[in-house]
């Protein structure tokens, strides 16, 4: 993907995000009003992770666990114990991701690219996969081929097997990569398939 291209998808991303926060706003304040009835703790859940050039920025979701994490976790598992049923929903759906549309804006995030990960956890693969720093090179992304195949990361096992896609996409990527990977991604999603 060369300059342009970059320039142009930069460009969409801004433009879809704008769009998709105006039009779902109203989704926005639903699942704010559900989240706070609920009085479980702050409705916007708050991150630092690793992005674009190696920098880290704030990534945020609507917060889908009760409590606090008492230690780092590839995957925070929602389950009986430490999500309500509207939490548990919000996160099988994806629906916990739609503040992720404001990092695409600030362009701490694109639609399509790596997932962005915890410093904690890059320490422990790049011990391994040296090569995990090609992943700077891309801002990361709300989806990508590793999300759609290899689903959330829960081992090490899969850890690497989605930097190899990642450093795969970052080899071909271009536009029209994208587009297929967003397709695939709603198709996905409105299949109920979960990732």
């Amino acid at each position: 993907m060369g300059a342009m291209q970059r320039g142009v998808k930069r460009a969409l991303d801004f433009v879809a995000a704008l769009v998709g926060l105006i039009v779902l706003s109203p989704a926005y304040l639903v699942i704010y009003i559900m989240l706070k009835r609920q009085g479980n703790g702050p409705v916007i859940f708050s991150q630092e992770r690793i992005g674009y050039g190696g920098k880290p920025f704030t990534i945020y979701k609507f917060r889908t666990l009760s409590g606090r994490e008492t230690e780092p976790r590839l995957v925070a598992r929602c389950d009986e114990s430490n999500s309500t049923r509207t939490e548990r929903y919000l996160r099988e759906h994806h629906l916990d991701e739609l503040p992720q549309l404001w990092n695409v804006l600030r362009g701490d995030m694109s639609f399509v690219g790596p997932r962005p990960e915890r410093k904690f956890f890059i320490d422990k693969i790049t011990a391994v996969a040296p090569e995990y720093e090609l992943i700077y090179k891309m801002r990361p992304g709300l989806t990508s081929e590793a999300t759609l195949y290899n689903g959330y990361t829960d081992t090490m096992e899969k850890m690497l097997t989605r930097l190899r896609m990642d450093v795969c996409y970052l080899e071909r990527r271009s536009l029209w990569l994208d587009f297929r990977i967003i397709i695939r991604t709603v198709a996905s999603m409105l299949r109920g398939k979960k990732f």
